[in-house]
């Protein structure tokens, strides 16, 4: 039986969805931000050295990453209609948006939020350096760089409606968290793509199963 460890609110959503969409048999162990920092719990840390999450338990083995996870699972749980054939063109660009998503779609989300949350985080006396230091980062070079990813999200999203050939894959499970951490962040009025990559996600059946199993997901 697959045990994932989840964290509330997290890119792990992802990893219930797609065992969801699989029909896999799972458990979740959820866990909860601390309040303050919003950081993962200390006993996270039991399971895997960095103590983030996700985390796939299955028997003896442990996998850590969410790519590395949806790539496990899709080898070893069956990949249904989630993964095009070996070797084909579909398969290159759904091992491409697998990394993509953690390795550049990510970053300047986070960094967003860490600007963001710097003038709050700062002493008291410093919080006017700290929200000017702030703003001009996020204004200067974090919003152009999030712009240039959702623009090309926007464009990829064009044609079928999903990352990968003409229909839903593990791809658009991958690609889900970026997306609603974007729209979280940003008015989506100039991308319908998106905006409509967004509801066709959110109102599949599976997607709606994985909520129930993960608990609170503000993102969606």
């Amino acid at each position: 039986m697959i045990t994932i460890h989840h964290l509330e609110n997290s890119r792990s959503q992802r990893v219930l969805w797609l065992l969801e969409e699989l029909g896999a048999a799972y458990e979740v162990r959820r866990y909860e931000r601390d309040p303050q920092t919003m950081l993962a719990p200390e006993t996270l840390r039991r399971i895997h050295p960095l103590g983030k999450s996700p985390v796939l338990e299955d028997g003896s083995v442990i996998v850590a990453e969410t790519g590395a996870i949806f790539e496990y699972v899709l080898d070893t749980h069956g990949p249904g209609g989630l993964r095009p054939e070996p070797g084909t063109p579909d398969a290159r660009a759904l091992t491409y948006w697998l990394h993509y998503a953690e390795g550049s779609a990510m970053p300047p989300l986070v960094m967003k939020l860490v600007f963001q949350r710097l003038p709050e985080n700062a002493p008291k006396l410093a919080r006017p350096f700290a929200q000017a230091v702030s703003k001009r980062a996020v204004q200067g070079f974090v919003d152009p760089q999030l712009k240039t990813h959702m623009d090309f999200w926007e464009a990829e999203l064009a044609g079928s409606g999903w990352f990968v050939g003409s229909g839903f894959s593990a791809a658009d499970i991958m690609m889900s968290f970026p997306l609603e951490a974007a729209a979280s962040r940003n008015d989506l009025s100039a991308y319908p793509n998106i905006r409509g990559f967004l509801e066709r996600i959110h109102a599949r059946p599976a997607y709606q199963a994985a909520l129930e199993r993960g608990g609170p997901y503000t993102y969606a």
